[in-house]
């Protein structure tokens, strides 16, 4: 799927990687490479950005500014992107003038839902039930195939819960289709299908893999992570996860699957649900590294952003293995105050992990920590720190 010639070339460490996207994956991405010896040049709208911060350059343009992209070609030997949802053009502009691995095909799928669950589909992989929605009779339709409750998505952008619905009866059917429409009413002329429908799935578990696959066809996946989210927002992520090892076998192998049959570069996100009939159902892609794979940085022999850049420059993938068990949790903007006013009591065994934004809104992404410990003690040591709520760090077997 992507642009690569037959024989694609190895960049080695002295060459420039350009990264579209300015954010803390950027960030990370360069960090890593950095040690690799690799330069870098960034592209995002915020001056001084995460990324910036740790690159050789930044180009401060918008995502759609083709002068911008042409400039980011020009400097790099590689170029790279650290979120979905980049501009057509600019993406078709960069496979025409850059070397740009992971191509924009797998971009393309991911960015809409309903090209993503069929993508998945022709995988061999199983995703939950689910229509195509463009109309307000398509909703009762989808209640009375999926059966209620059911899920309402957006099929482009949306993220942490924004642009979904949970629709419960049919009762609520008009108030969420004005709401739906509202949020679409840009793409329904030219969307065929801005909305889509999926069937609520009971699940025990949400779970992810990181597999990288190289530019030579190399796959490895990182450890299954089990997943704790708290108002959509990823809040905990557990290693190992606590499954049995036949069904963490069983998600690797089912990640690695929908990523050869892809024929992605990089990194690909596999997120998952664990139903109680101990099916697993692939929820989302993210064709990029990912919030829930931040633990591999501290506890893990190859992180996700040094595995990503051996994949799309052409190098051969490390291995990658859990060292020690760890509980990764993310900082948002209300943690940031009483994480610094925690800092000088954290304890031995708690790795810190913050992005150099400049503003802590509630909700935002600011940072994360890495706890290398068993699940039991790691809660203590958040507990500890009294920066979370206590009762968002209960992590029943059941949670």
């Amino acid at each position: 799927m992507s642009n690569n010639p037959q024989h694609p070339p190895v960049i080695l460490p002295g060459s420039t990687v350009g990264i579209l996207g300015g954010g803390q994956l950027g960030r990370m991405i360069a960090i890593a490479g950095r040690r690799m010896g690799y330069r870098f040049v960034s592209l995002d709208p915020t001056e001084d950005a995460p990324a910036g911060q740790v690159s050789d350059r930044q180009i401060v343009a918008s995502y759609s500014d083709l002068i911008a992209a042409r400039q980011l070609a020009e400097l790099s030997d590689v170029i790279t992107y650290e979120f979905e949802n980049v501009d057509a053009g600019v993406a078709a502009l960069l496979e025409r003038e850059a070397f740009v691995p992971q191509g924009s095909q797998l971009l393309r799928i991911t960015q809409h839902r309903v090209r993503e669950k069929r993508a998945i589909e022709a995988c061999g992989a199983q995703v939950a039930p689910y229509l195509p929605v463009r109309s307000r009779e398509d909703l009762k339709q989808a209640g009375e195939t999926l059966g209620y409750p059911y899920v309402l998505k957006t099929s482009t952008g949306g993220y942490d819960g924004k642009g979904q619905w949970l629709c419960r009866s049919q009762s609520e059917l008009d108030h969420i289709w004005q709401e739906a429409e509202h949020a679409v009413r840009h793409h329904l002329q030219d969307e065929d299908e801005p909305l889509v429908a999926e069937k609520y799935i009971s699940f025990t578990k949400e779970l992810s893999v990181i597999v990288a696959r190289s530019l030579r066809g190399q796959i490895q996946s990182f450890p299954v992570a089990e997943n704790i989210h708290r108002e959509h927002i990823l809040h905990l992520s557990i290693l190992p996860a606590r499954i049995p090892e036949t069904k963490a076998a069983e998600a690797q192998r089912l990640a690695e699957k929908v990523a050869t049959g892809l024929q992605m570069v990089g990194l690909l996100a596999v997120e998952m649900f664990l139903t109680e009939d101990d099916q697993l159902y692939i929820n989302e892609l993210a064709p990029r590294p990912h919030n829930s794979g931040h633990y591999t940085d501290d506890a893990c022999t190859v992180s996700q952003f040094e595995q990503h850049l051996r994949a799309i420059c052409n190098l051969p993938l490390a291995n990658a293995r859990l060292t020690t068990p760890v509980v990764m949790v993310n900082v948002l903007g209300e943690h940031v105050a009483p994480l610094l006013k925690a800092l000088p009591n954290v304890g031995p065994d708690i790795k810190i992990h913050l992005y150099g934004k400049h503003e802590a809104k509630p909700k935002r992404k600011m940072g994360h920590l890495n706890v290398l410990a068993p699940l039991p003690e790691a809660i203590r040591a958040l507990r500890h720190l009294e920066v979370w709520p206590h009762e968002s760090l209960e992590v029943g077997n059941s949670d």
